[in-house]
């Protein structure tokens, strides 16, 4: 009998140390937070643009889902935007490892070599873009991970609006990022249906301290509705007077884009 006993309390100690690892696990699992990678491709002829469109569509994305990264933007400024020729690119990655590890990873890839050979090896002369920026950020807390937008539109008329709010001081940022997580800001936006892609502190870049987002829209009527919603949103006037979120933003800019025909968003 007292075996019998020894055999349950086992067994049953056996189960609560299995369920701890697996809350814990889910728990990790749960906060784990994407890091992006955006990279804004800046070119000035058709030719440039010719080059890296097929580099990318054939050679660079297909190269990222081979080695498991799915759900990579890219995107072109809408017409009538006036700060010139330029390319995004938004690669998603489940950690800063893999992040890390992405060029070794290009670079035992034989396929992606010879899928972009024009645009890898193209001459000092005949260059496929004029400059590249890159940015690094970091999911926030509240979504942890990108989403690809429910949209309805033909990928040419949706709106897809990237913005970059500075702050005066790195102790500033964190409070518009505070203001994003605690306050629930990122909540609001989705209740309204902003259809956000990602939010995100930046880590890396050349208009810090910043944060970065993408929210989308199906066309700039949508938009233009959806921002006037939030503005009068009751949540929203009562967070943004509240003492402790004033004067946390200093600079915004919001950019209009549309993804390409083989982004994946």
């Amino acid at each position: 009998m007292k075996s019998v006993n020894k055999i349950h309390r086992f067994f049953c100690c056996s189960l609560f140390v299995l369920l701890i690892i697996t809350l814990f696990n889910s728990s990790a699992n749960a906060a784990q937070k994407y890091y992006y990678e955006l990279k804004i491709y800046h070119i000035k002829t058709q030719a440039q643009e010719d080059k890296l469109d097929n580099y990318l569509q054939n050679a660079y994305l297909p190269a990222l889902h081979r080695i498991g990264i799915t759900n990579v933007g890219v995107f072109k400024p809408r017409a009538g935007d006036t700060l010139g020729k330029r390319v995004y690119v938004l690669i998603p990655f489940r950690s800063s490892s893999q992040m890390e590890s992405l060029n070794d990873k290009l670079a035992a890839d034989s396929q992606y070599f010879i899928d972009g050979k024009d645009y890898i090896n193209a001459p000092y002369n005949d260059e496929p873009y004029t400059r590249m920026e890159t940015i690094v950020l970091r999911a926030f807390p509240k979504m942890p991970r990108p989403a690809v937008p429910e949209l309805s539109a033909d990928k040419t008329d949706r709106v897809y609006e990237l913005r970059s709010y500075e702050s005066p001081s790195e102790a500033y940022n964190l409070n518009k990022v505070k203001m994003f997580n605690d306050g629930d800001e990122v909540a609001l936006f989705k209740r309204l249906g902003f259809n956000a892609v990602f939010y995100s502190e930046v880590l890396a870049g050349s208009h810090m301290p910043n944060l970065m987002y993408m929210v989308t829209f199906n066309s700039m009527a949508d938009h233009d509705r959806l921002w006037k919603a939030f503005g009068n949103d009751p949540y929203w006037k009562t967070l943004s007077a509240k003492p402790e979120y004033q004067n946390n933003v200093n600079h915004i800019d919001a950019i209009f884009l549309h993804p390409t025909a083989y982004s994946d968003f």
